[in-house]
């Protein structure tokens, strides 16, 4: 599988639920849950039951920045992690955070933001996607 999302995280299907039109399926990542919203459709199509391998797929824009170990949001998924690079361009910066048990997670934020936050090497962050952002990929 190679796709133009930075972020691909090999799992297992721990659990579904089930929804009218979408569902949320979560994926153990390294003994981290990622979930994931799609469509009841698609996790039929793809056979997702508990047990299954499959793939977390996060663009890299989908991926918000903030700091500390927790923040009180909707998003489902927060990851605790720590800066290994940060690479400024001319607008953006991608900010890449070791996360999910050594994973890494690519962010692409404003370089506004990556200096007001003080993103650095070594700086402790939390990486945040809503569950409708990621995709779930198969072999």
């Amino acid at each position: 599988m190679k796709l133009s999302a930075r972020n691909q995280f090999a799992g297992t299907v721990a659990k579904v639920t089930d929804g009218a039109v979408n569902g949320i399926v979560s994926l153990d990542v390294n003994g981290t849950a990622v979930s994931a919203c799609i469509t009841m459709s698609s996790i039929k199509e793809l056979g997702l039951v508990p047990g299954k391998k499959a793939y977390a797929v996060i663009k890299a824009s989908e991926v918000m920045i903030g700091l500390g170990d927790h923040l009180p949001m909707s998003a489902r998924n927060q990851f605790a992690g720590t800066v290994v690079s940060v690479q400024k361009g001319a607008v953006n910066a991608i900010v890449k955070a070791e996360v999910l048990g050594g994973n890494v997670i690519s962010a692409s934020i404003t370089n506004a933001s990556a200096e007001e936050l003080g993103l650095a090497e070594g700086s402790k962050v939390l990486a945040i996607v809503k569950a409708s952002s990621v995709m779930v990929a198969v072999d």
